[in-house]
């Protein structure tokens, strides 16, 4: 595929997920407004604003490996080859980690514990999704080469240092 629409496509594919997932739905259910401030409100805002940042980068970065490695992170328009840099070296799933990431940093943020609710379900579906269809479906067109990856790699708590292949 070619870097233009990879990156076209991959754009699209940010705004629509990722924008609904940590954007759209959680503004449907905080509109953005800070509840009332409990003790130590101003460090628990400081520290959500600090992990929507922290969830949004990998997801950046991720999505960006996709397109240097000449695909998408759509399924329909995947790479030609096993994504094993960047931030792939620490977490298997650092978008679905970033963003569950930015949104529990939006609880803090609003003080709004609906979003907690929202955060579990919002693991639920990319777990189920990554154990009964990305992981097999990875597994068949990469074979050993993602066996060796998934067992040096985490699925879902980062490693503390690179893992290089």
């Amino acid at each position: 595929m070619k870097r233009t629409s990879a990156t076209v496509i991959s754009i699209a594919f940010f705004v629509a997920g990722p924008g609904t997932f940590v954007g759209l739905v959680p503004w449907a259910i905080t509109r953005w407004t800070f509840r009332t401030p409990a003790p130590g409100w101003i460090v628990m805002r400081v520290l959500g604003a600090g992990m929507i940042i922290a969830g949004i980068v990998p997801t950046a970065s991720a999505f960006a490996e996709f397109v240097k490695a000449g695909g998408t992170p759509v399924p329909l328009a995947p790479t030609d080859r096993l994504v094993v840099s960047g931030f792939n070296r620490y977490v298997r799933n650092p978008m679905y980690v970033g963003l569950i990431t930015s949104i529990l940093g939006q609880v803090l943020l609003f003080g709004n514990l609906r979003l907690l609710g929202y955060a579990a379900v919002a693991a639920a579906a990319p777990a189920a999704f990554v154990h009964w269809y990305e992981e097999p479906t990875l597994a068949k067109r990469f074979g050993a080469q993602y066996e060796v990856y998934r067992r040096a790699v985490p699925g879902w708590i980062p490693r503390l240092r690179p893992w290089q292949a």
